[in-house]
């Protein structure tokens, strides 16, 4: 059975969602695991809101994954770039202090992180423009 683009396009979007879904938990456990360790945290944050704010942004890309296979695909899709895009408030820890100030540990899981949430915003914004170009037509 031959797929097709759009099919393609889904599944490196699944895989791709996937791939920022771990990163982000990774740097997130991190963050919620070593909390006092990370320089210049704010007091309020804590553990639980640490894992509540992943598990706040997750929902934001599952239900775009869900809207893209829905008959309003152009909405999943602003969705899951929304998602991606908030992969990079990683890099808010180097407004509150260096890089040098965090661990390798650290800035490892800031910037797997960025690099995930990067790659499938781009493939995101990929998709939407060909899905801008499919309705276009």
């Amino acid at each position: 059975m031959k797929t097709t683009r759009h099919t393609d396009g889904l599944a490196w979007l699944m895989a791709l969602s996937l791939a920022y879904c771990l990163a982000s938990f990774i740097h997130f456990f991190h963050n919620a695991e070593y909390l006092g360790q990370y320089p210049n945290m704010p007091a309020w944050i804590s553990r639980a809101g640490v894992y509540a704010a992943w598990l706040a942004i997750t929902g934001v890309g599952a239900i775009g994954l869900l809207v893209v296979r829905s008959r309003f695909a152009p909405a999943g899709l602003v969705l899951i770039a929304a998602y991606a895009a908030l992969g990079f408030d990683g890099l808010a820890h180097y407004g509150l202090a260096p890089m040098s100030a965090h661990s390798l540990a650290m800035n490892l899981t800031i910037w797997l992180e960025v690099a995930a949430a990067a790659a499938l915003l781009a493939a995101t914004l990929r998709c939407l423009y060909r899905e801008g170009l499919r309705l276009g037509t």
